[in-house]
């Protein structure tokens, strides 16, 4: 796969190990050495490779489907085997570079997708499980490895023979005889080396080496520190008169956890099912405002685990960086490689958002307040009021409470009616494999055919743990590919995972999730089909390897479904008596789709200017982050000072939606126009479907994101379609 996709690593110097080795050999040979001689560097030659033999990460995973040997692998083997797959991925990265043969596509970047394949996987199931399996002993491997692993691509990105190579291929390009997927490739390559700092100088190439080596400790660092203060902070409670208003659901969670813990009463954690239950129908004031502060000053505590430090020197570094290439700041140079192009683009459509949710995120706001004072509140309505006054409001209004849905949410029963989703519109199966090993027994592996062919394995890790970090996600450990020597090994297929921190299960009771946990589940799924469907040749274009402000359209079109009766049907049966959801709780549910529509447009807007606010600076900024977070977001409700969503905001400090996490709204607009085509046509319709799949989810980033829209709805998008499905303009009849 493509270098620019990973993490870079150390490089030991093969040629000159092997020049040692073969000097002592020829001494041996002249001087006849002793045999005591001899046989100690029999042993020290031999040694490294019997370690290896023993290492599950360095042999051929002889598992189904070549599925990761997850029960075989211990903490010590991490390191030997990603050292040992470094100098191999070298070796044949410097055989591509130094042969005499001209560069051709085949000799040189076919060659450059197909090595360092072992690096990559043993990478993945590294970082994979040091966020959703960690413990401090893996979070120290990552801290050494990550490093070595960052020099070893520096190296690779850097190698002037490697780029002369491609740079002469990108030039005459127009001349090869390249098919679209091939032409798409190359410029890819190309600029993935020039975005990698190849066309600097040599004092440049060194410094951007260097703050990329940086930046790489800085985001493992940043997200260590989150999960620790997370994991620092528990409310145990063991008066009954402080439980009043939570659930019966939230109740028994935390009392399992108290017992988890050899507690008596009751434990809520910071962990997103707990945290949300409890600021949602405490009514204790006092303990909702503790709880808030807890969960939003993680990372700026002032303690080991404060993150200001480490989000200015990343403001600062990717700054640095950018400028080095040629930018004026960090945003112009991660939009030159997104759909939205550059600042002022994204700088327009957020402000039409604004524009068109302001006035309903105030509407929104003083809805609710004014429910509090008519109910006997006679404050104003702080942030760690809301979610309980506007529960409250919602309820009244609507006369429904969203929790009577649990029961029809079972957790299995959802997960059927996802993968039944997938078999009517695309014609998927999928089938649990227990003989694919799992890395904890709460993850289920899963088999996905299209009839009799393998479309891929995917792994469901739906509940919390301690080492877990907060929010849902899917990750990949290997990628699709139709390249023929892949065809052959038997790894052209991709295995992915889904990974959530959704309401477990109680005792025997099975895990009922939210609503809001079934619309989550439906998101990180359509992430996941988008790589179960691929179908390209080279692995660096495959599935979610696109741009990332277009990712987010084949995940977030899939919520749609949640909100229709005969997608509900398929699946939302009470656990206990098999009862269809109601008809009416449906009709709720879609009466009350967009309260505080407005209100939760601007929340997520204001992560967007938050982003680009940072990324923006000519530089860095003095001060506390909180502060600097407060001058750049649009206020509602005033803020409380120490609390902020930057110190542990990963998705841009240490994910990838740096200066893009505005695609979530750009891509939300995608999806909002073009599941009106569905909604003519069905919501189940084949064709629909299996236009949808050919021209965006099977292509990977083989196009660019404008054409795919533009091929499946026949026009470019309608940029009012959010507005009106969120309700700020006024909803057109849609003819069926």
């Amino acid at each position: 796969m493509c270098f620019f996709n990973v993490i870079d690593n150390i490089i030991f110097n093969f040629e000159l190990f092997y020049q040692e080795r073969k000097k002592k050999l020829i001494i041996v040979y002249l001087m006849k050495k002793t045999l005591q001689i001899l046989l100690l560097m029999t042993v020290i030659a031999v040694a490294p490779a019997m370690g290896q033999k023993n290492n599950p990460l360095a042999q051929e995973w002889k598992t189904p489907f070549h599925t990761p040997p997850f029960q075989e692998i211990k903490n010590e083997h991490y390191k030997p085997a990603m050292r040992a797959a470094m100098k191999e991925h070298l070796a044949a990265v410097e055989k591509i570079a130094k042969q005499k043969a001209e560069p051709t596509f085949e000799n040189t970047i076919v060659a450059m997708e197909t090595c360092g394949s072992r690096l990559e996987v043993i990478s993945a199931v590294l970082f994979n499980l040091n966020e959703c399996n960690t413990n401090d002993e893996i979070q120290k491997i990552v801290e050494d490895i990550t490093p070595e692993l960052t020099r070893h691509y520096s190296k690779i990105s850097l190698n002037e023979k490697l780029f002369q190579r491609v740079k002469k291929l990108y030039d005459a390009r127009e001349s090869l005889g390249l098919n679209a997927e091939q032409m798409r490739l190359l410029e890819v390559t190309y600029k993935g080396f020039v975005r990698s700092g190849a066309l600097l100088s040599g004092e440049d190439k060194k410094t951007f080496a260097a703050i990329e080596e940086e930046l790489s400790l800085l985001s493992q660092k940043f997200n260590v520190n989150v999960l620790a203060d997370a994991n620092d902070f528990t409310l145990h409670l063991t008066k009954e008169e402080n439980l009043a208003g939570l659930t019966p659901q939230a109740l028994a969670a935390a009392k399992q956890e108290a017992e988890r813990r050899n507690l008596k009463g009751w434990v809520f954690t910071l962990q997103g099912p707990s945290y949300s239950a409890f600021m949602t129908y405490s009514e204790n004031r006092n303990l909702r405002e503790l709880m808030y502060r807890a969960y939003n000053t993680r990372g700026n505590r002032g303690n080991d685990h404060d993150n200001n430090e480490i989000v200015r020197q990343i403001v600062k570094l990717r700054s640095q960086k950018a400028k080095l290439l040629g930018y004026d700041n960090y945003s112009a140079y991660a939009l030159d490689d997104r759909m939205a192009r550059n600042i002022e683009t994204v700088s327009l459509f957020l402000k039409n958002m604004i524009d068109d949710a302001s006035p309903v995120a105030v509407q929104d706001y003083n809805e609710v307040q004014e429910y509090a004072i008519a109910h006997g509140f006679d404050e104003q309505i702080r942030p760690w009021d809301f979610s309980y006054w506007s529960n409250r409001c919602r309820k009244d209004k609507y006369a429904f409470d969203t929790e009577l849905l649990r029961p029809y949410f079972a957790a299995d029963k959802v997960t059927e009616g996802i993968f039944e989703l997938y078999n009517r519109l695309y014609g998927l199966t999928f089938k649990e494999n227990k003989d694919i090993q799992v890395y904890d027994p709460m993850v289920k592996a899963y088999e996905v055919l299209d009839g009799s062919r393998l479309m891929g394995v995917l792994y469901l890790d739906l509940y919390p743990r301690a080492g877990k970090r907060a929010g849902a996600w899917k990750v990949d450990f290997r990628s699709q590919s139709n390249l023929p020597a892949y065809k052959q090994a038997g790894i052209d297929r991709p295995v992915l995972q889904i990974v959530c921190s959704f309401t477990a299960p109680i005792g025997d009771k099975p895990a009922l999730l939210s609503f809001s946990e079934v619309r989550t589940f439906m998101h990180e799924f359509g992430h996941a089909i988008h790589n179960l469907l691929s179908d390209v040749t080279y692995p660096s274009l495959s599935g979610t390897s696109v741009l990332r402000d277009f990712v987010e359209l084949p995940s977030q079109i899939m919520e749609n479904w949640i909100y229709e009766q005969e997608f509900l049907n398929l699946f939302a049966h009470h656990y206990e008596t098999g009862d269809t959801l109601p008809a009416e709780y449906v009709e709720k549910i879609k009466a009350s789709q967009n309260f505080l529509s407005g209100y939760n447009c601007i929340r997520q807007i204001n992560f967007g200017l938050i982003d680009m606010a940072y990324h923006s600076l000519d530089g860095t900024f003095e001060g506390r982050v909180d502060e600097f977070e407060s001058k750049h977001t649009i206020k509602i409700m005033a803020d409380e000072p120490g609390c902020c969503s930057s110190t542990a905001f990963s998705h841009i400090f240490s994910g990838g939606y740096a200066s893009g996490y505005y695609g979530y709204k750009w891509a939300e607009a995608l999806d909002a126009d073009a599941f009106t085509k569905f909604q003519r046509n069905g919501i189940f319709d084949k064709a629909t479907a299996r236009q949808f799949r050919n021209t965006i989810l099977s292509l990977g980033g083989t196009k660019h994101p404008a054409d795919m829209f533009r091929d499946f709805m026949g026009r470019d998008p309608d940029p009012t379609a959010l507005s009106i499905r969120s309700g700020f303009v006024k909803l057109p009849v849609i003819e069926k």
